[in-house]
């Protein structure tokens, strides 16, 4: 069990459980350090720091995760320490969960049509008050059926190209690094092997202003964490590292604190947070 996990969502986004929850369980597993980074949302984090003032042991970092428009795929930047009060952040945020709002819409419609009948209702439950998103979808489908686990609803119908993906409003790589940096944040690139060129990737980013990169995710393979820590002496990276846990009741998920982030890892991004509010 790692002490650090730098990557987690909540219910704010399509998470399971709520900031306040996600708190209380990383105290009792003896987290010393998380970030909440829900999608595209940052309403979570108010009710995760007063929740975080109960377990003193545990440091709770303010961040939010931003999915970005690559012409074959997408990529995910991370903003760690931002300012979460930030009117241009929280405007910028709103569009993009509207846009969600459709797109999930759109898919439901799309599932239909391959014959997995998805209540558009019940997926609006599953969200609550977070913004809709694709793991929201995935449950419906696993709840009637559909799908033996959650990835399958990605691998073969809502991952990018799938039969029922549908695009939606996205900003780019580089102006999601320039949105966290204006909102006095660490902009860090997610899980860079979902990109087909990490390299090219980092390389165009830090040119931008990229902190720190994730080396240590649940889905990297050992030498993906060591071609990804590569990457980060090279371009002089902070590297960070999480489980991208959601609560998904599903052995496929990686559970809070799953992911083994060395201690070090948080001490660099929390040093370099301070001395970004100086």
């Amino acid at each position: 069990m790692s002490l650090v996990d730098l990557h987690i969502h909540s219910t704010a986004s399509d998470g399971k459980f709520s900031p306040e929850t996600i708190v209380g369980k990383a105290a009792e597993l003896g987290l010393k350090v998380i970030a909440l980074t829900d999608h595209d949302s940052v309403s979570g984090i108010a009710p995760a720091l007063e929740a975080a003032r109960a377990f003193p042991e545990l440091r709770c970092i303010p961040g939010v995760e931003i999915s970005t428009d690559l012409a074959d795929g997408e990529a995910h930047v991370l903003g760690y320490f931002i300012d979460y009060t930030s009117r241009e952040l929280g405007s910028a945020l709103e569009r993009f969960r509207n846009s969600r709002q459709g797109r999930a819409r759109g898919m439901v419609t799309k599932l239909g049509a391959l014959g997995i009948d998805i209540d558009w209702q019940r997926v609006q439950e599953i969200a609550g008050d977070g913004s809709i998103g694709r793991p929201h979808i995935a449950r419906a489908m696993l709840e009637k059926g559909y799908i033996a686990t959650f990835t399958e609803a990605f691998d073969k119908y809502i991952g990018h190209g799938g039969p029922a993906y549908v695009e939606r409003e996205k900003m780019t790589p580089e102006e999601a690094v320039e949105l966290i940096l204006r909102s006095r944040g660490l902009p860090v690139l997610a899980h860079p092997f979902t990109v087909k060129e990490p390299e090219a990737m980092v390389k165009k980013l830090k040119a931008a202003g990229l902190v720190g990169i994730e080396a240590y995710y649940k889905d990297n393979t050992a030498e993906e964490t060591e071609a990804t820590l590569g990457l980060a002496e090279k371009y002089g990276l902070i590297a960070t590292g999480g489980t991208d846990y959601h609560g998904i009741s599903d052995s496929s998920e990686v559970m809070l604190g799953g992911v083994e982030v060395p201690l070090e890892a948080a001490e660099r991004l929390i040093a370099a947070g301070e001395q970004a509010l100086k």
